[in-house]
């Protein structure tokens, strides 16, 4: 916007306004350079300058203290011991006194950054005390409160046409409850309605885990997905054997996610077409897998199985076809949600005109549940989604302060704007080092950017060793995964260190 309204200012021409049109193009200039300037500036006070490593890592107290915790905790799949008392903002401290800009922020699970003032605020208040060491049994013993609390954080967050929710305690909780909330609402709809009463039949067999107490029915998921690693979301994760060999899971269907082309300009066709026929074959599993599906589960970026990217349209074709067949749409926005796309909510970039029935969340909201759309989907009867914490009214509270600050700072558009910028310099860098940012991909999506190496674990240890903590994803994908306070300062660190990365090979 700023760059056309300069464009005009020194090519039209009005009759007796020439210097009120200069002044115009003076001011905007300076504008520019004044958002410029802000926009290097990191939000909190204190944050280091930069990067500063000072020994290999891990370093030597590191590997000591890593000796000593394997003796009573697994460690095998450690990244870093991390000194939390030391980090601060994007940046997060080892053991050793290495000081690493963090773009991967505990799996995408930091939103305004280490050791957040404002969070430190709350978290030291009388009402986050009082639910700390008074946690409640939510399903029976709510605080008094607990209505505001919900409103006035979690509610407050809520996407469009989703104003109900229900708490849980992690994103794979919250998928395998809102699983729980798709069957229960099919087989009422079966039944006749939310008050028709079970039969002495059904009452009997489930405790058999048979006969028409045992409902045949399914979740319909996608290749290369992550949903969690409980039984239930395991059974629609498909993203690595690892997670999944040795447990017992599901016969559940599973609809190919569209593997798209990059640069997308360029494979325009081919790409729809992908789209088209993943569509089609949902609709077709749909209509005929043995265990009729009761919902479909999709991520809006698939995140653990190597950042794939759908189009808006994609998604709105198959929201179309859950409600043509009556099937419910749970949208997984545990990764994607909370700012990280530009949007609060990823889905919210596909512009739906019916919202999804169910939406997860977890990560960056530091708590968990789902948000739903109809009252219906609470079960008919008490205790039938239930556990005895049911949520955490800590964790409620601190998402309410997160809120608060994301509202405060408009971190959310500054996800955006840095986000543009960034996916422009790595533009850059995959045209100077082409076998190196291979299938670039993000772009208008916030900071949720990833790229494919065919040295992938490499270029994580080297990005390390240069002062920059960063993540994978499937086989060969780079993924980003910043705090929602990365600044346009914090890109150039990053874009340097990988352009190191990528010359050094």
């Amino acid at each position: 916007m700023r760059t056309a309204l300069f464009h005009k200012s020194r090519t039209i021409t009005v009759v007796g306004q020439p210097r009120r049109l200069l002044a115009t193009a003076s001011t905007a200039t300076a504008q520019h350079q004044a958002s410029r300037a802000e926009r290097q500036q990191p939000f909190y006070a204190g944050e280091p300058a930069g990067p500063s490593v000072k020994t290999a890592i891990p370093g030597p107290r590191s590997k000591e203290l890593a000796k000593d915790l394997d003796t009573v905790f697994d460690t095998r799949a450690l990244n870093m011991l991390t000194d939390y008392s030391r980090s601060s903002g994007n940046y997060i401290a080892d053991a050793d006194g290495n000081m690493l800009l963090d773009v991967y922020a505990q799996i995408a699970s930091i939103p305004v950054g280490y050791n957040n003032s404002a969070l430190a605020k709350a978290a030291s208040s009388r009402e986050m005390v009082s639910s700390i060491i008074n946690r409640p049994a939510l399903g029976n013993f709510p605080p008094h409160d607990w209505a505001e609390v919900l409103r006035s954080g979690i509610l407050k967050a809520a996407p469009k046409g989703l104003d109900n929710v229900f708490t849980a305690m992690a994103g794979s909780d919250a998928n395998e409850t809102a699983f729980k909330a798709a069957f229960m609402y099919r087989r009422q709809l079966e039944r006749g309605g939310r008050d028709v009463e079970f039969t002495p039949e059904e009452i009997e067999s489930v405790m058999s885990n048979k006969g028409p107490g045992a409902s045949q029915l399914s979740i319909l998921s996608f290749k290369t997905g992550f949903h969690g690693r409980l039984f239930g979301s395991l059974s629609t994760t498909r993203s690595k054997p690892i997670h999944k060999l040795d447990i017992p899971a599901f016969d559940w269907p599973q609809a190919t996610f569209p593997q798209l082309k990059y640069p997308l300009e360029e494979h325009a066709a081919e790409n729809a077409a992908a789209e088209q026929a993943s569509v089609d074959e949902v609709e077709h599993l749909i209509k005929s897998w043995h265990l009729p599906p009761a919902a479909i589960i999709v991520e809006p970026i698939q995140s653990e199985g190597g950042d794939n990217h759908a189009s808006p349209d994609f998604f709105r074709k198959l929201r179309e076809v859950t409600r043509r067949h009556g099937v419910l749409m749970i949208v997984d926005e545990v990764q994607t949600g909370v700012g990280a796309t530009g949007r609060f909510w990823a889905h919210d970039h596909w512009n739906l005109q019916d919202p999804p029935d169910m939406v997860t969340f977890s990560k960056k909201a530091q708590a968990a549940g789902y948000y739903y759309r109809m009252p219906e989907l609470r079960p008919n009867k008490p205790y039938r989604q239930f556990n005895t914490w049911m949520g955490d009214p800590a964790r409620a509270l601190l998402f309410r302060a997160i809120v608060d600050e994301i509202e405060r700072l408009d971190l959310v558009n500054n996800t955006a704007k840095v986000g543009a910028y960034l996916y422009g310099q790595l533009e850059q860098l995959s045209k100077m080092h082409p076998d190196h940012f291979q299938n670039l991909r993000g772009k208008g999506q916030g900071t949720f950017i990833a790229f494919d190496s065919p040295k992938r674990d490499e270029f994580l240890v080297k990005a390390k060793s240069l002062g920059v903590n960063i993540g994978g994803s499937g086989a060969t994908a780079v993924r980003l995964r910043p705090m929602l306070i990365l600044r346009e300062s914090h890109a150039d660190i990053l874009v340097d260190v990988l352009d190191k990365i990528a010359r050094s090979f």
